[in-house]
């Protein structure tokens, strides 16, 4: 038992809009306060080649919150091998799917450069199709006098939870949306003790639905993205870019209104400088792209399927951190958005309602143990 260890973490933010609602009522007066993460995880060593590990997490985003406390991740790790120069092992249960940077810590406010991170690679209105996996994921580190090389493959059921239903408006829909085989990788090599850092995502998540309507028939749902990451850091700053191409689709349905098959292109750059040992600044574009075929949109809004500014998004972000002892962060950020492709559809229903340019400000209070 002398190898446990329990950590926590607790988040809150306030959040302010123009016109677009972004996490709660954020557009309206006084703002939304609906953004709250807390968690807990506990680690034990069992064995020397055996770890226990497990985080639960409570979160509310707005509408698209999740009904209670969660399991986030809970694994079996074991490490058939172990020394200086390699690692090899595996990991049974629930895993943090490895995609981009950000991915498997990304609810910890000070694993964060910002208070989101980027909308156009890391969706938080469809989060829980990327964030784990239940199945067995395999790991592989080799260490070089170079650098280190790092692989990681998972296997197993992705989560199709109901922030993904509802941006796919199968909500209306009698019927389940469940999840089926899927599969994620990466490779990521950190050269010169990380002053350069490049990683290769690359996934596949299928999800069946199940019509309970005689007048629909089932369908299916695929989405691949491949995620490209680069870092390079110096002591007091760091330049970070992500590049992704994601084909999703729908599939199977009777009704041809509900089948698609589009590939997306989303990529931001980031640059991070510290200063005065606990203060950060950072500024960031990040871009999204639906449809490569119709970047603009103009082809959606001319189908009568909703205005053409909800097929893009590009965001330009200014964030500031202040670390004033190692567990306790204060952050503020402000958007100034041109699109909506990334807005939670949960918390705006109507894409009539919603408008083109809009900007948003943010300030989290963050603490840990």
């Amino acid at each position: 038992m002398d190898t446990l260890q329990v950590h926590g973490f607790l988040s809150q933010a306030w959040i302010v809009s123009e016109d677009n609602d972004f996490f709660g009522p954020s557009s309206e007066h006084g703002g939304s306060f609906q953004y709250t993460e807390i968690g807990a995880n506990a680690s034990l060593r069992p064995h020397r080649d055996v770890l226990l590990a497990a985080q639960v997490l409570g979160r509310q985003a707005g509408d698209t919150s999740e009904e209670g406390p969660v399991l986030d991740y809970g694994v079996i790790d074991y490490q058939m091998v172990s020394n200086r120069h390699r690692t090899i092992g595996f990991q049974a249960g629930r895993f943090k799917n490895p995609f981009g940077f950000y991915n498997q810590t990304r609810d910890v406010a000070f694993t964060r450069p910002s208070i989101l991170l980027p909308q156009s690679i890391y969706f938080d209105r469809t989060r829980s199709l990327g964030l784990a996996g239940d199945g067995v994921s395999v790991y592989h580190e080799e260490r070089f006098p170079g650098g280190t090389l790092r692989t990681q493959i998972g296997y197993g059921a992705a989560q199709a939870d109901d922030d993904l239903r509802q941006t796919l408006r199968l909500d209306a829909v009698a019927g389940s949306l469940d999840p089926a085989d899927s599969a994620i990788g990466q490779v990521r090599y950190d050269h010169a003790s990380g002053n350069y850092v490049a990683a290769l995502s690359v996934g596949h998540a299928k999800a069946e639905f199940d019509s309970s309507e005689d007048t629909i028939s089932d369908g299916t749902f695929r989405f691949n993205p491949w995620v490209l990451s680069f870092q390079y850091n110096q002591e007091l700053w760091s330049l970070t870019m992500e590049y992704a191409l994601r084909n999703s689709s729908l599939s199977g349905f009777d009704n041809p209104r509900f089948n698609y098959d589009v590939t997306g292109e989303s990529w931001y750059l980031q640059y991070a400088r510290r200063f005065h040992e606990d203060w950060q600044w950072l500024v960031r574009y990040d871009s999204l792209v639906s449809n490569r075929s119709d970047p603009d949109g103009t082809d959606y809004q001319a189908s009568g399927a909703g205005p053409a500014h909800t097929q893009f998004a590009k965001d330009v972000t200014l964030g500031l951190q202040w670390t004033p002892h190692p567990q306790l962060m204060l952050a503020a950020e402000y958007h100034n958005v041109d699109g909506t492709g990334w807005l939670p559809i949960q918390d705006n229903p109507d894409p009539q309602d919603t408008e083109r340019y809009w900007q948003m400000l943010l300030f989290q209070l963050s603490l840990r143990f």
